[in-house]
């Protein structure tokens, strides 16, 4: 267990965000599925890329890792495979890899750590299971499959998360048939599915979107490449959220165009009342207002820290699927910034916060969350007296150098590792 201790100060400088998480996912897959040796650069190791990495080597494909690329050699990939998938706490890479470990028709447990086994794969156990896949589970993790998966027409839900989409779509094009994805609820999150085709499209696969569907044709080939990983918008958003809060920070690497989702978070500081620019935002007079998080949830935690030291009241809504992340997001910010004097009150979709001058500074848990621990990282910088938070080791899942990069911007965040 660790914890960060921090004392107030505004961040000053430039900085560049880690490469995406969300594309190094997927691209690391769609290496894995070509039959020869991809490089994928720039890129940065976390416990969530670790988790995938050990997914397709479970798989036979082999993967190099350098100080900052990787490469990974597909050209034996489904060749050996064994029995067991380590996800870890990765809720990605377990959606992801299980339609793609079912194209082998081996039989292969998933397990992981952290609340990942609680998690749904509910979405999987109902469709897979008429497309050739057996699934053997009492509810969550552990879970084995076995059978070879067979194209053909699917159903999901759309309000669930977008990862079950995102399997499929990396999964399908391998087979012998077409297939088609069909969305029985409307879908959430669709920047991650809409990232997910133009990684693919990359590799050299297509994918057709008509009326809300998906369609896939069969028979299709991955075709190695050097693949350049784009900034993170998702972790660029909370140095965004300290522009908007009166740091001044110039974000560098960010693609205005990308297929991220979490771009979004420029439009959202824009409408609390923030200066935008496509390096980030500067403070202006912020006030507080209405968010629909439906396609945005990863963002509700920086934007949580943006509300509770914005004038008035911010409603955030649509946001019920934190309940099922790494933590239940909507209770931990809330309890978070409580703790640090802020005034957050959690509905059964949302947050209603009123918004305060300053924090006045504290102790708060990070609920093993990475994104809870940056975000009240982010607050601190607006708080009176210090604030220290505990269990900020988590940041390692996909963001392990965010407190070296916090205090290159003039932060004081010192880490103490309790033993």
């Amino acid at each position: 267990m660790s914890r960060a201790v921090i004392t107030p100060r505004i961040l000053k400088g430039s900085i560049t965000p880690p490469p995406s998480k969300s594309a190094a996912h997927r691209a690391i897959i769609c290496a894995a599925l070509a039959g020869g040796r991809t490089e994928i650069a720039p890129f940065v190791m976390s416990d969530d890329m670790k988790a995938t990495i050990g997914a397709v080597e479970a798989l036979g494909a082999r993967v190099t890792v350098s100080e900052n690329r990787i490469t990974v050699d597909g050209s034996n990939t489904f060749r050996t495979i064994k029995p067991k998938i380590d996800c870890l706490e990765s809720g990605s890479t377990l959606r992801f890899m299980i339609p793609v470990a079912a194209v082998s028709g081996s039989e292969i447990t998933f397990t992981g750590k952290g609340r990942l086994p609680e998690r749904p794969i509910g979405p999987y156990l109902e469709c897979l299971p008429k497309a050739g896949v057996s699934c053997e589970t009492e509810g969550g993790l552990p879970l084995k499959i076995s059978g070879k998966l067979q194209s053909g027409e699917f159903s999901l839900p759309g309000n669930i998360s977008s990862q079950f989409i995102t399997g499929l779509l990396l999964a399908l094009p391998l087979l012998p048939g077409d297939s088609v994805i069909k969305l029985t609820t409307p879908l959430e999150s669709s920047g991650y599915v809409d990232l997910t085709i133009d990684v693919m499209e990359r590799f050299g696969v297509e994918i057709e979107c008509r009326n809300g569907s998906y369609f896939v044709k069969g028979n299709q080939k991955y075709t190695a490449c050097n693949f350049q990983t784009e900034a993170d918008w998702s972790q660029a958003a909370f140095w965004i959220a300290a522009g908007a809060l009166g740091a001044d920070i110039s974000c560098n690497g960010l693609n205005p165009d990308s297929k991220q989702g979490d771009k979004a978070m420029l439009d959202v500081m824009a409408k609390f009342g923030a200066k935008v620019t496509p390096k980030g935002a500067r403070s202006g007079i912020l006030s507080g207002c209405e968010i629909d998080a439906s396609q945005i949830p990863d963002l509700v935690p920086p934007i949580a820290a943006v509300a509770a030291l914005s004038k008035g009241t911010t409603v955030i809504r649509g946001a019920q699927r934190l309940r099922i992340k790494e933590s239940d997001r909507l209770e931990c910010i809330a309890k978070g910034l409580s703790a640090l004097g802020a005034n957050v009150e959690v509905t059964a979709d949302g947050l209603i916060i009123k918004g305060v001058d300053e924090l006045r500074g504290g102790t708060a848990d990070g609920c093993n969350d990475h994104r809870i621990v940056m975000a009240l990282a982010i607050a601190a910088m607006r708080s009176r007296g210090q604030v220290i938070i505990n269990g900020c080791e988590c940041i390692n899942k996909s963001y392990p150098d965010f407190f070296k990069d916090y205090n290159s911007l003039g932060g004081s965040a010192y880490v103490v590792n309790d033993r």
